[in-house]
Order: C-alpha cells, then sequence, then structure tokens
C-alpha cells in the first residue's frame, strides 16, 4: 500500500503481483505532521484512504505500507508515531513513513540519486546523494521564500498590474488580463484574500504571466526569466550540496508550473545546463505514489536513511478487522 498524504489532499494506491491497475483512493489531506494533532490528522487521513481499498472484494491483505506524509522531514518524532499508529489501524506486517518530498523524489528519479525540483504554487528541491546525503532548499512558504514559484509569478504580474493601473509603472498586457481574471482593481486585495489563501489564488494569476510574456510584453518577460532564474538557484543549491565527484546528477523538474511552456522552462532549462555544474536534465519517470511504491520494495536506494521503518511483533498483534475507521 502507497500512500501520498498532502496539506491538501491524500491518495492511497494498493499494488500487487497480479493486478496492474492504478485505482486510487483519496481524500481531504491533513495539515502536516508538524502542526498541533499532525499525527492524529495523518493518522485518519490515511486511515480514510486506505480502507476502502481493504474492503474491495477480492483484494489480499497488503504486505506493508509505506506513507510519504507532509511535515515528516520537520518532525522525526511524528514520523515515528504514525508509524505505531499505522500498525495499530492497518493489517500490514510492516509499516514506513517518509517525507512526501522523499518520495517525490524517488518517484521522479525511479530511486536514483539527484535533484528534484518540484514548482507549483511553492517551489522546493530536493536533493538526495548517492550516499543518502540529503538537502532540501527553499519551500519556506510565500512570505519568506518559495522563489520564483507560481505564487511569486502571480503576485509580480498583479503587483504590475496595479502600478501600471495607478500611473506609477509601464503599461503592460497583465493590466487588462487582471482585469479579465479577477474583476475590479479597487477590489484585488480583498479578492486576492477571500479563500483565504492569498498565495494560491494569486499563483492562478502565473499563467496570465506566462502568456503575456509569449506575447512580447516585456514586463511580463522580465518577471518570468527572474523566475526561472530564482529556480534555478533553487535547484543548483541543491546540487552543491549532494555533489560528489564530477558524475552528473539527474535532475527533474515537476509540478503544475512547468504548464507554463517555453516561457519559464527554456530560461530555467538554460540555467541549469549552462551553470557548470555536472547535472542533467531528465523528464520525471512517476508521480509521489510510485516512489512510495518503490521505496515499500526496495531498501537499496539511497533514500532509505530517511525512511522510517517498523515491523509487526507479537507486542503489536495485527488489529481486528471489525475496527471502525477514524473519522476525518
Amino acid at each position: 500500500m502507497a500512500v501520498d498524504l498532502g496539506k491538501t489532499g491524500c491518495r492511497a494506491m494498493l499494488w500487487n503481483s497480479a493486478d496492474s491497475s492504478r485505482a486510487v483512493s483519496s481524500v481531504a489531506g491533513a495539515p502536516g505532521l508538524a502542526a498541533p494533532d499532525g499525527v492524529t490528522a495523518a493518522r485518519a487521513a490515511v486511515r480514510a484512504a486506505v480502507e476502502p481499498l481493504l474492503r474491495e472484494p477480492g483484494r489480499a491483505r497488503p504486505e506493508s505500507v509505506l506513507v510519504g506524509a507532509a511535515g515528516a522531514a520537520s518532525a522525526p518524532a511524528a514520523a515515528r508515531s504514525l508509524v505505531g499508529a499505522l500498525l495499530e489501524d492497518l493489517p500490514v506486517q510492516e509499516a514506513a513513513v517518509t517525507s512526501d518530498a522523499v518520495t517525490a523524489h524517488a518517484g521522479a528519479l525511479g530511486g536514483r540519486a539527484g535533484v528534484v525540483l518540484a514548482i507549483g504554487t511553492g517551489a522546493v528541491a530536493v536533493g538526495i546523494g548517492a550516499d543518502g546525503t540529503y538537502a532540501r532548499v527553499d519551500g519556506w512558504g510565500p512570505l519568506l521564500g518559495d522563489d520564483g514559484s507560481g505564487a511569486r509569478i502571480g503576485t509580480a504580474g498583479l503587483r504590475a498590474a496595479l502600478r501600471a493601473h495607478d500611473g506609477r509603472g509601464p503599461d503592460t498586457m497583465l493590466l487588462p488580463a487582471a482585469v479579465g481574471l479577477f474583476g475590479d482593481l479597487e477590489r484585488l486585495p480583498a479578492t486576492v484574500a477571500r479563500d483565504g489563501n492569498p498565495a494560491r489564488t494569486a499563483a492562478t494569476f502565473a499563467p496570465e504571466v506566462a502568456r503575456a510574456a509569449e506575447a512580447g510584453d516585456t514586463v511580463a518577460a522580465a518577471i518570468v526569466r527572474d523566475a526561472a532564474a530564482d529556480l534555478a538557484e533553487t535547484a543548483l543549491a541543491a546540487a552543491r550540496r549532494i555533489a560528489a565527484g564530477g558524475d552528473p546528477l539527474p535532475t527533474a523538474v515537476t509540478g503544475g508550473l512547468t504548464g507554463l511552456g517555453p516561457a519559464l522552462m527554456a530560461p530555467l532549462s538554460a540555467a541549469l545546463t549552462g551553470s557548470g555544474l555536472p547535472v542533467r536534465l531528465t523528464s520525471s519517470l512517476g508521480d509521489p505514489l510510485d516512489g512510495a511504491r518503490l521505496l515499500a520494495l526496495d531498501r537499496t536506494t539511497p533514500h532509505t536513511s530517511l525512511v522510517v521503518r517498523v515491523r509487526r511483533t507479537t507486542a503489536n498483534p495485527l488489529p481486528t478487522p471489525a475496527t471502525p475507521p477514524a473519522s476525518v
């Protein structure tokens, strides 16, 4: 059983050698293991995602479960507590927990050492060396970091639109684009903050910034170029921290922001390949669920030291099948 437990959603998938289907059970996520009551919320989310798969007719009982959980890297004690809770809740012989960044890395690079730059509303790079060296760069959130992210691109684009609206900045296609997406710019601050997640709302404007850049808007083009430079700096910092010798490091870029296309990806790729560091751009091989499955089965990858594993003993027998699921 592989589980990808994020702050927005929790996905589970059950594999066996005779079944190649990729049916996914999805529920709401949890605030992260480092949050107050993070283990309790994570435990409930995992059970809610896993139990529908366990109840499917003809399904064999899984041997193990591996969860990639948000917050596990910064809360190792909570990760160990979640492992114990999983053995109490689920009919498996082994439970394991690691960071969702680690499972995303393993999925993208097929368990190899290298760097994965994940870009969406936020931005973070994870590097794992052949010796298990772990480096996390940025991912500090929209206030303190996430440089080059969708939130940063969108915010910069909206700021440029407001400057043009006020007459403080150059004319730009971003002004009518912002009006088209958000309406009256006099109400823009309240509109962006309306759902309680202004970074996510601002990130929805990033595609408009990329489109304006591709259409030749100099203001938008500068925003996207600066974002590409920031993202390259993040990935290269991770590469420097794990590099050993001169062997090229596989480097993959994943996440929704890759959908902005050449406006962002062309300068980002050029900055990475022209850095002089031994990085080799590669396509992503899989997602975090693929990574969780791989780490559940293979203990020879460089990620092994980053996974907390516990096998069932006589001190923690299998739970009673009739145990009702925890509520979410």
